[in-house]
């Protein structure tokens, strides 16, 4: 299947803004930072723009995108080819100081997203608007995709009682917009106050999943190896907040979860029951790094059998709370630290609100708190629809 979307990256060989006339450039950008001929970002860059290119930043899992989990820091380098410093955006510090920008006027900011609340390179990304607003420099964000579609909308909007680097801002668990369309939403409606030019895709329709768009897909991380990864991600990573194994040290992460104590006859017929668009098939396997390594878990694959109609984030949850109810002195949830919160319950990070966590603990109706949280969901959307940038 030919591409039949054109990323912002080569859009920016034809129509580059006006920015990028005599500046020096920064790039934020990772593996996945690449055109439809598998031509990288920094490759692009440096021969539409020879020599402008001063510095590299990174976001979470490194530049080579080779750090596997949360908090595994990496450490700032050396391109070796051009000679120019790469600073590691999830090391000392997730904010770029003055001394890394202090050598750039744009940062050209070429990253592929995921879709979900929790993935970090959002948030990275809007520190960088921040930075650069302070300190006078531009940001030209090239778009690409969301992998998960820009209909489906899903979850609770954050609480802002629950920010973190895993949620800055109140969005849903599935936000339902390009990269480019929420460093819009994140700029306006958070007033970062950034000098902010967005190089649009073409081709790209709101109803595209990964799979429509005939491009490759390179993992934005270790964790996110295939499209379908990042299809149950927006539910499955909820389960990173409790001692249940979200199938890292896997070949499926995401799409694998269970642990040693897990009963998937009496779990797995309820979810398949009320779960619509996947079908959760009862496993073995046994993870070689994270949790219960090299221990066997019972668990469940994932098959999402219509993704058009599949709901990760309720389907997840569901999962939850049978696990609690059926596992109550097995199962527990995690505890601090994560993503670099000392004290506060990782699993109120990931839900985005604390008395939510205690409803879904305290076994309630999923129906109830859907409804309860469709206010917000519903106002998020009225107000993202005026930073869409596509049909």
């Amino acid at each position: 299947m030919l591409p039949c979307v054109t990323l912002g990256l080569e859009n920016l060989k034809h129509r580059p803004p006006a920015v990028f006339q005599g500046s020096r450039l920064g790039l934020l950008a990772n593996p996945a930072s690449v055109d439809s001929q598998f031509s990288h970002a920094l490759e692009v860059i440096q021969d539409l723009f020879p020599g402008q290119l001063t510095a590299i930043f990174s976001p979470q899992h490194g530049f080579y995108a080779e750090k596997q989990d949360n908090m595994i820091e990496s450490d700032h380098g050396v391109e070796p080819d051009l000679k120019i410093p790469i600073y590691s955006l999830y090391s000392l510090t997730r904010v770029p100081e003055s001394r890394m920008l202090a050598d750039i006027d744009t940062l050209v900011v070429d990253i592929q997203d995921v879709g979900t609340r929790v993935y970090t390179f959002i948030y990275t990304i809007s520190l960088c608007m921040e930075a650069a607003a302070q300190m006078n420099k531009k940001v030209v964000v090239l778009d690409r995709p969301n992998p998960i579609g820009g209909f489906q909308v899903e979850g609770n909007v954050l609480n802002p009682s629950a920010a973190s680097f895993v949620g800055r801002f109140p969005i849903p668990m599935r936000h339902g917009m390009t990269v480019g369309e929420i460093c819009r939403f994140f700029n306006h409606e958070f007033q970062l106050g950034c000098d902010l030019t967005i190089v649009p895709m073409t081709g790209w329709k709101r109803s595209m999943y990964w799979q429509e768009t005939g491009l490759a897909w390179i993992p934005p991380s270790p964790n996110l190896p295939t499209p379908l990864s990042c299809m149950v991600y927006p539910g499955q990573v909820v389960f990173e907040g409790t001692n249940i194994s979200e199938g890292r040290g896997t070949t499926l992460p995401f799409e694998l979860f269970g642990a040693p104590f897990l009963d998937t006859a009496q779990i797995g017929p309820v979810l398949n029951r009320m779960v619509s668009g996947a079908w959760f098939r009862p496993v073995w396997f046994q993870p070689t790094s994270g949790k219960w390594q090299d221990q066997v878990c019972k668990g469940f694959h994932i098959h999402v059998t219509d993704k058009k109609i599949f709901k990760p984030y309720a389907a997840s949850l569901l999962a939850l709370q049978l696990i609690i109810r059926f596992h109550p002195d097995a199962f527990s949830f995690k505890q601090p630290p994560y993503e670099y919160e000392y004290e506060r319950l990782p699993m109120d990070l990931i839900i985005g609100d604390t008395h939510i966590r205690e409803r879904i603990s305290a076994l309630e109706d999923l129906k109830n708190l859907e409804k309860f949280w469709q206010n917000g969901l519903s106002a998020f959307t009225a107000t993202a629809r005026k930073y869409y940038l596509y049909d």
